[in-house]
């Protein structure tokens, strides 16, 4: 992170805490270094902040604590931040270094090492006197150090703020086989334990992929590889070890949760997941906040009022430790969700919503306009396009960006068909205002004339004044979604599912569904050959074509809420 950008988020942070409710209680803080030894004797750098009395003396008395553990060196003005501002309020902070970074001993190898070192470290906090009670907080990694100890917490935790992560790895890593280069390719090149100086889109293009470490980035980096290497949930990578391990953790949580995510957060998928495996008596006294932001907290809804999108991270987090740390009270299940759209939060007793009905519009062609209609056409017909993986469709208004993560969100999308090989069909105009609420699914009957591809889709809706607005997008590889080989030419049908939205479409406003076979970098280009990816060496370019009518029904699942039922 560049000393600018890290300077504008200090002040970002600082200014989120002077506008809090949540006032400095004492006049001073204090800043203490200590190595903490794991139990293999490796010691990690921990940084203690506390309060301190306007006789300038250390508080003394036992106090709640809140800790995070982060992998990211660098950022100790903004760890300084947070570290004097919680101790002003009556915290002590504890903020630690993972294995083998920021001046803590031992070798970094990303993920394996935070379940024993991070319950060495609340097991000794456990056991400080000064400790009262104890918090967890962490966003996105450290999330993710929170979440791989968070069935083995001891007595004095009394809850867990995990923001942007969840347990499902192989849900953020992939969507039906095609991989998220954006988020893994770009950490990887950030987080390899040495300096990586290749450029990056360059080094998303490498094929094959699985040399790209060695070949531009100058070192073989295994882990990288591994996520590369096993595109299927089903692959032992996935099923055995920590990966595995991770995943099942979420089923023995008992201890409160506040899990907080953004619908254009690159974990969104991932989170949702999570949630949904928790037992049901810990949702009972647990929290899920889904807001319109990026993983970076930022509103990134383009011509949308957000007066009320509340996206302070901090003011979120003292609300929790409040009320469970300090106020000692156990919390009522809140699930709140933003409504983009509308600027309104809606509460729900469930998540995901259970029974809901969808709304079918379907994909025809009538005198070469291409149309969404709500009834299915009685006329078949195709279409079709040529894609070219050397020339991939450029990723803006989607959901899973990372590097480039200012392209998330509900942003302003080029003109229909605004390429050759995008086939844009359109609604006619609402008569009500419709709320999208849950998982948009897009059912097509495909062909193409290679041995394995790629077909996305995106929702878009286009407002009276023409102005088209991304909503959600997905996709899917071909031998993925039908489960076996493919025969070139032979008609399929493949399903793409989307991530939950809640999402209002104004009335006067018509849908759009954008399809095509690339969405580059957020995923990977399909070479159009069939097997692994990363092994991939060269590609081809294929015809792709799109059924419609009786034979064929191409559709979209709309889930809606029925107090918004349209005409």
């Amino acid at each position: 992170m560049s000393e600018s950008k890290l300077n504008t988020i200090c002040e970002l942070r600082q200014k989120e805490f002077e506008l809090t409710k949540f006032k400095p209680i004492y006049p001073d803080y204090s800043k203490e270094e200590i190595m903490l030894p794991m139990t293999d004797k490796v010691r990690l750098k921990t940084t203690i902040f506390r309060p301190v009395n306007v006789d300038k003396t250390v508080e003394a008395k036992p106090l709640p604590v809140i800790i995070e553990r982060t992998c990211y060196p660098g950022q100790e003005k903004l760890r300084d931040i947070n570290g004097e501002n919680f101790a002003k309020r009556g915290y002590i902070f504890v903020s630690q270094y993972c294995r083998g970074t920021g001046g803590s001993e031992g070798e970094w190898f990303p993920n394996v090492n935070e379940r024993e070192d991070g319950l060495a470290t609340l097991f000794w906090l456990n056991s400080q006197n000064w400790a009262e009670t104890i918090g967890y907080w962490g966003n996105s990694y450290l999330a993710l150090t929170g979440w791989a100890i968070a069935d083995r917490v001891p007595d004095k935790v009394k809850g867990m703020c995990l923001t942007h992560y969840g347990t499902d790895r192989f849900q953020s890593a992939y969507e039906k086989g095609m991989f998220r280069q954006d988020v893994l390719t770009a950490w990887a090149m950030g987080n390899a334990g040495f300096q990586v100086e290749a450029d990056y889109i360059e080094s998303c293009k490498f094929m094959p992929q699985l040399e790209v470490d060695e070949k531009l980035w100058g070192k073989k980096l295994d882990w990288y590889r591994d996520l590369i290497s096993n595109d299927q949930r089903e692959d032992s990578y996935w099923q055995q070890g920590w990966w595995k391990e991770l995943y099942e953790i979420t089923k023995q949580v008992k201890v409160p949760l506040y899990v907080r995510s953004g619908w254009y957060d690159h974990h969104h998928g991932s989170a949702m997941n999570t949630w949904d495996m928790l037992s049901e008596e810990t949702k009972e006294h647990s929290w899920l906040d889904i807001g319109g932001w990026n993983h970076s907290f930022e509103p990134c809804l383009e011509d949308c009022e957000i007066k009320n999108i509340n996206h302070s991270e901090i003011l979120a987090v003292l609300e929790w430790f409040e009320l469970i740390l300090k106020k000692g009270k156990l919390p009522d299940k809140r699930i709140r969700t933003y409504v983009i759209g509308s600027d309104l939060w809606l509460e729900f007793p469930v998540w995901p919503l259970k029974n809901q009905e969808n709304k079918s519009f379907y994909l025809t062609c009538k005198e070469d306009v291409k149309i969404l209609q709500q009834k299915k056409d009685e006329i078949n017909g195709k279409l079709s396009y040529q894609y070219d993986p050397q020339n991939p469709n450029d990723s803006y208004g989607v959901e899973s960006l990372l590097q480039n993560m200012k392209a998330n969100g509900s942003l302003v999308q080029p003109e229909p068909d605004y390429r050759q090989d995008v086939l844009s069909f359109i609604s006619e105009p609402f008569t009500k205002d419709l709320q999208i609420i849950g998982k948009i699914k897009v059912h097509l009957y495909v062909s193409s004339s290679c041995p394995d591809t790629a077909f996305t889709a995106k929702i878009i809706e286009v407002r009276e004044n023409k102005k088209a607005y991304s909503i959600r997008s997905g996709i899917t590889s071909l031998c993925h979604d039908i489960g076996h080989s493919y025969e070139p030419q032979a008609i399929e049908c493949v399903t793409i599912e989307m991530w939950d939205i809640a999402y209002q479409l104004r009335k006067g406003s018509r849908l759009r569904i954008d399809i095509s076979s690339s969405d580059f970098p957020q995923y990977h280009v399909h070479s159009n050959y069939a097997g692994v990816w990363s092994l991939q060496d060269k590609t081809q370019k294929a015809v792709q074509t799109i059924f419609y009518g009786e034979t064929y029904p191409s559709y979209i699942e709309i889930p809606y809420k029925r107090c918004n039922e349209m005409e």
